[in-house]
C-alpha cells in the first residue's frame, strides 16, 4: 500500500518545527456517525482553546523532531497505531505536521492485531481509510502467546512488548520502513526513568530517537516533549475511537501505575516538578555521576598533573 509524503533531513528537521499548517481537519477526516466504534472521526469541534492546545503540540513535536533528527527527506515513516490516544495524536500531529514540511516523507500506519476476544477489528481500518491515510494490518496471535506463557496473575506486558516488536520489526524490515514512530510522551520517558531507578538499579529512561539492538532500525518518538495531560485533552476534542487494551486486564498493580500515581502526587504538591525531572533527563553532567564506564575518573590525576605543568611552564 503506497504512502504519503514523509521526512526531514537534520538541516530541514529544523524546518518542520517551524512550519505551519491550518487547525480544521479535512471535510472527509470531520465526517461521522457519532459511533466511536464505528472508527469515524465525529464533527471536530474547533474553539480558541483547541487550535492553542492544537498549535502547541505541533510546536513540541517540531522541536523534538528537529533537536534529535528524527526524520529526514525520503524517510518512510511507519506510525504504530495501537487504537489509544497516544498513537492517535502522533498520527494526527504527524499528519498535520507534513502539510507544510519542507521536505517529502510517506507515512503509513501500522496496526497490529493481537487477535485479542472481542477486539474491534473494524475500528482502524474504518477510520484510516476515511482519513486517506495509508495503512497495514499485521495480523498475530500474540494473545494466546502470552497467556499460554505467562502465568495467570503475573505481568504481561514484558513477553507482549517483545512480540509486538517483533512483529513490528520485520514488517519495517520487509516494507522498506526508515522510521518506526512511536506515541511515548513526555511523562512516558519520565516514569521509565523512575522504573529503571527503583527496580532496575539503571540510571536510564526512554530516548527520543533509538537504535534497534541489531542496528538495522531506527525508532522516533516525536511526542517526546509533549505532556500526558496535553493528549488527553487533544484526544477528547479529536473523539477519537479510543480501543481499550484488554489483554492486562485490570493488572492494577503494575510497577507503572505504581510510578505514576507517585509522579502525580507529587506534581500535584508541588506544580512543575515533571517539567523539572523532565529538563534533568536533557540536561546530563556525566562527571557527577559515578558511572566509572561513563566517565574517566581515574584519568583525573592525569588531567590535573596536565594543568599543574602546563601552569608552571607558562
Amino acid at each position: 500500500m503506497s504512502g504519503a509524503q514523509s521526512g526531514a533531513d537534520p538541516s530541514s528537521a529544523a524546518r518542520i518545527s517551524r512550519a505551519q499548517s491550518g487547525g480544521a481537519p479535512s471535510s472527509a477526516a470531520a465526517q461521522s456517525d457519532g459511533d466511536p466504534s464505528s472508527g469515524v472521526r465525529p464533527p471536530l469541534r474547533i474553539s480558541n482553546n483547541f487550535k492553542k492546545l492544537e498549535a502547541r503540540l505541533r510546536s513540541a513535536a517540531g522541536k523534538a523532531i528537529a533537536d534529535f533528527g528524527m526524520i529526514a527527506e525520503g524517510d518512510r515513516v511507519m506510525v504504530c497505531l495501537s487504537g489509544g490516544k497516544d498513537s492517535y495524536t502522533l498520527l494526527d500531529v504527524l499528519l498535520s505536521l507534513r502539510r507544510n514540511a519542507p521536505v517529502h516523507f510517506d507515512l503509513i500506519a501500522v496496526n497490529l492485531d493481537q487477535k485479542q476476544p472481542g477486539f474491534p477489528a473494524h475500528v482502524l481500518p474504518e477510520y484510516l481509510t476515511r482519513l486517506e491515510v495509508p495503512f497495514h494490518i499485521i495480523e498475530q496471535d500474540t494473545y494466546a502467546v502470552v497467556k499460554r506463557v505467562i502465568p495467570e496473575g503475573k505481568t504481561l506486558c514484558g513477553l507482549c512488548s517483545r512480540l509486538r516488536r517483533g512483529a513490528l520489526y520485520r514488517f519495517a524490515a520487509e516494507h522498506g520502513i526508515t522510521k518506526i514512530a512511536l506515541g511515548h510522551h513526555r511523562d512516558d520517558i519520565i516514569e521509565t526513568l523512575f522504573l529503571n531507578m527503583f527496580f532496575g538499579g539503571r540510571l536510564k529512561a526512554m530516548p527520543p530517537k533509538l537504535l534497534s539492538d541489531d542496528r538495522r532500525h531506527i525508532v522516533i518518538r516525536p511526542l517526546a516533549y509533549v505532556t500526558e495531560r496535553d493528549i488527553e485533552r487533544y484526544a477528547a476534542a479529536r473523539e477519537f475511537p479510543i480501543i481499550p487494551c484488554t489483554l492486562c486486564g485490570s493488572q492494577s498493580h503494575l510497577q507503572r501505575a505504581a510510578v505514576k500515581d507517585m509522579l502525580w502526587e507529587w506534581e500535584r504538591k508541588f506544580p512543575g516538578r515533571l517539567e523539572s525531572i523532565f529538563s534533568s533527563i536533557c540536561n546530563i553532567s556525566v562527571s557527577q555521576l559515578a558511572d566509572p564506564s561513563a566517565f574517566d575518573f581515574p584519568g583525573l590525576e592525569r588531567l590535573c598533573a596536565a594543568q599543574s605543568t602546563g601552569g608552571s611552564n607558562a
